[in-house]
């Protein structure tokens, strides 16, 4: 059954009717379209549309409806060439149960703020719901950190070695993107719960439903302003979208860094049977493949923010029926972005740090050498000066093939007389991670904190 159809004295054609039908997506909109109609109805109701008996047949069908859609075998018997979208399902099945009533119910509402609506309240949800799953890839993290909460790490810059630093503070890092992510999604959550409803197709409503009070049914914190603006807005799906791609970025970028720590060449970390895969070829591998994909999934998302910028930049007001390309790409996104946060929690848990391989590797190929610079500077010299008498000691180092707590007094002498005994003491590992004492530092006992307060935070 159509919504539409007086206006046609023809039959579509059978091929762009398929291509017109969204019902095959939109169907995931099912329960929340039917909370809306519910809402509309008792609106309709409250303006002297509907009788009481009429609203509570309505009522009582809708019900039915939602009962029946918990059995996901239910909607999947509905022909989909005979039901074009989510809206004539819900209409054709309440006329089928209640009878003619049923087509009042679509009294002073258009597709077009039904389904704007019926969204909103879909993605609110769905975002309460990656909130959660962004919470338990914190907890994964700290976790881990708690595991090995005083164990050194290499640091990188350039993907060269840098400092060092402990691995729990390289785990915070992602800690600190993850709430950001949290913090942006809170964001565009407020802006999501807005109702449309009641905006009619373009230009309002004729009937005096009462907005405000339906907002209020729905959980909504207010209602749009202008109906053209509220049938064919679709920034909210578009910053979701974006933050959902700033996630998946994030994801992404430590599954790059636990990909080159789980190699041979690095063997900082190793893969647990859970999250990975071997070859069909080469029997010894132990492939990361549940981090290659979160990593090329990425991909995914950052396209469907290019192709909702793209679909709606030279869209005029107010719907235009281009915006049913909107719903594919929002639901692959909350899909992709769900499945990645459940896997990369699973990678977290399913880890094994080398603490004995990464420790011997912090300290090695002059990461010490700053705090070697360091050490001139508190000797009175200038930082640029000292900066040069290290590099000087750096190349020397490594033409003689050794560290720089290998060297001698005698050696460090040459390049300067203020080089005493202590400088051994400040460029020992321990030094070198104690002496970043600041907040955000990576010292075990600035790390210490910083772990309490992410714990807490994920408490609270």
């Amino acid at each position: 059954m159509k919504l539409w159809g007086g206006r046609f004295t023809g039959e579509a054609d059978q091929h762009f009717a398929a291509f017109n039908a969204s019902f095959r997506f939109d169907q995931r909109l099912l329960t929340a379209d039917l909370q809306g109609c519910a809402v509309q109805a008792r609106a309709l109701g409250q303006a002297g549309i509907l009788n009481e008996d009429e609203v509570a047949t309505i009522i009582d069908g809708l019900q039915q409806i939602t009962n029946a859609a918990q059995d996901s075998a239910y909607v999947k018997q509905v022909a989909f060439a005979q039901t074009e979208d989510v809206h004539s399902f819900i209409e054709a099945r309440l006329v089928e149960l209640i009878g003619a009533v049923g087509y009042k119910l679509h009294t002073g509402r258009s597709r077009n703020d039904q389904v704007a609506t019926a969204t909103r309240l879909f993605l609110r949800e769905e975002i309460t719901a990656i909130d959660a799953l962004i919470v338990d890839a914190q907890r994964a993290l700290i976790e881990l950190a708690e595991k090995y909460p005083n164990a050194p790490l290499p640091g990188y810059t350039h993907l060269q070695k840098a400092q060092p630093i402990l691995l729990a503070h390289f785990l915070l890092a992602y800690f600190q993107m993850l709430t950001r992510d949290r913090q942006r999604l809170a964001e565009v959550c407020n802006r999501v719960n807005v109702l449309p409803l009641g905006s009619g197709a373009l230009a309002g409503t004729n009937f005096p439903v009462d907005r405000e009070w339906m907002a209020q049914e729905l959980g909504f914190a207010g209602v749009t302003h202008n109906s053209l603006d509220a049938v064919s807005d679709r920034d909210y799906l578009i910053e979701f979208t974006n933050a959902a791609a700033l996630t998946m970025m994030h994801i992404s970028r430590l599954s790059e860094d636990l990909i080159i720590y789980a190699t041979q060449e690095f063997g900082f970390i190793k893969l647990g049977d859970a999250i990975a895969t071997g070859s069909s070829l080469m029997p010894q591998k132990k492939n990361p493949d549940s981090l290659e994909l979160v990593r090329g999934k990425a991909a995914r998302v950052f396209g469907h923010v290019t192709a909702f910028l793209t679909m709606t930049k030279g869209l005029p007001l107010a719907y235009n029926k281009d915006l049913q390309e909107d719903k594919e790409a929002l639901f692959d996104t909350i899909d992709t972005l769900s499945d990645s946060l459940r896997v990369i929690a699973t990678v977290l848990r399913n880890i094994e740090f080398n603490a004995e391989r990464a420790r011997a590797s912090a300290i090695r190929d002059y990461t010490n050498a700053t705090d070697l610079a360091d050490y001139l500077v508190r000797k009175g010299i200038e930082f640029r000066k000292s900066h040069d008498i290290i590099g000087r000691v750096v190349v020397y180092a490594i033409e003689q093939g050794r560290e720089l707590n290998e060297l001698t007094l005698d050696e460090y002498q040459n390049f300067s007389p203020l080089f005493t005994e202590d400088l051994f003491a400040a460029i020992s590992l321990e030094s070198c991670l104690a002496g970043k004492n600041r907040t955000g530092g990576t010292s075990p006992e600035q790390v210490q904190i910083e772990l309490a307060n992410a714990r807490a935070k994920l408490d609270r």
